[in-house]
């Protein structure tokens, strides 16, 4: 069989034994299919000729590979995530006994570490006051907050923030399930806040969607109609009885906007609140083992990113017991 049918199994494969999103699927296919058409350019179809030199030759595309929005060549970490589906790839094949190269022959390339932004614990008061600040709509800021206290309390991921269900989260125990990536579940604990400010925005829904979070009106008339009313009326979606639920890119926006509002200059997205909730823990003291089961991350190394936390506190030492006159 050639490559291209060879991807098709495995495409099939982690969907149905690995239960793959189709997200992952896409973005597997997106990468082995550059990877086979640059093969073909050099006569290759069949797995038994792809060799080192070849695995070479790709590297080097890759490394000088522009950015299809920018001037510059693709990240490293980009290139990474190509080399990363292409070893799946050939192990699945050895996996399934077709000839082909050893995916531990195909090394990742060495990339910078990534800086992780996180918010302070003054910012994260000054974000967490923005709605009863700023938002007129009574249902809207109870919404908004309970949003950033979940998110900060939890770790959420935003596309799990957004995919929660009412039935799902246990206000009584202030703990809840969440299937993260690669399908993994994991238990996720609020805070005191979290589950105050959820409480307090639930109990003023007075619609009937499974969703936790929900798109609003923005004007205050509006919204009290809003509260009266058995069903949401926020989406014309609504009456087709479709499901309605906030998106991750609605979250992002506000986001963004409380942090300019609360005078954050720095860049703040759902993903910053994770690094926050990290940072704190580790802060505080917690192993970093904890925190990897909390995040829902694989790897401990995807962990490690948060080393800032650890450079801080040999900052603090060093401050404390270096040049001291006896």
């Amino acid at each position: 069989m050639n490559l291209n049918d060879l991807l098709q199994q495995f495409l099939e494969h982690i969907e149905v034994e690995k239960g793959r999103s189709f997200k992952t699927q896409e973005n597997y296919k997106h990468y082995l299919q550059r990877f086979i058409d640059f093969a073909a350019g050099f006569g290759v179809s069949d797995p038994a000729a792809i060799d080192q030199d070849l695995i070479h030759q790709y590297r080097l595309y890759l490394n000088r590979l522009k950015d299809k929005n920018s001037s510059e060549t693709i990240m490293k970490v980009t290139q990474n995530y190509h080399i990363i589906a292409l070893r799946a790839f050939l192990k699945y094949l050895a996996k399934i006994d077709v000839k082909t190269l050893s995916a531990e022959k195909v090394e990742l390339a060495k990339q910078e570490q990534r800086e992780v932004h996180f918010l302070t614990p003054e910012e994260l008061d000054r974000i967490m006051m923005a709605p009863s600040l700023y938002e007129e709509n009574p249902l809207k800021r109870k919404r908004d907050e309970a949003i950033l206290q979940v998110l900060f309390s939890t770790g959420l991921r935003v596309s799990e923030l957004t995919g929660l269900n009412r039935d799902q989260v246990d206000l009584t125990r202030g703990e809840f399930s969440v299937r993260g990536k690669g399908s993994k579940l994991r238990l996720v604990f609020l805070s005191n806040e979290a589950k105050e400010a959820l409480q307090k925005y639930i109990e003023r829904r007075k619609d009937k969607n499974k969703a936790v979070f929900v798109p609003l009106y923005k004007g205050k008339k509006q919204a009290e109609e809003q509260e009266l009313k058995s069903e949401n009326p926020s989406s014309h979606k609504a009456k087709k009885g479709k499901e309605v639920r906030l998106t991750p890119r609605s979250v992002q926006r506000m986001i963004s906007r409380y942090a300019k509002l609360a005078g954050i200059v720095k860049e703040v997205t759902p993903h910053t609140m994770r690094h926050s909730f990290a940072t704190d823990l580790l802060m505080n003291g917690a192993d970093i083992r904890s925190v990897q089961t909390m995040l829902g991350h694989s790897s401990i190394t995807t962990t490690q990113i948060y080393t800032h936390v650890t450079n801080q506190q040999l900052k603090d030492v060093h401050k404390a017991f270096h040049s001291k006159k006896k």
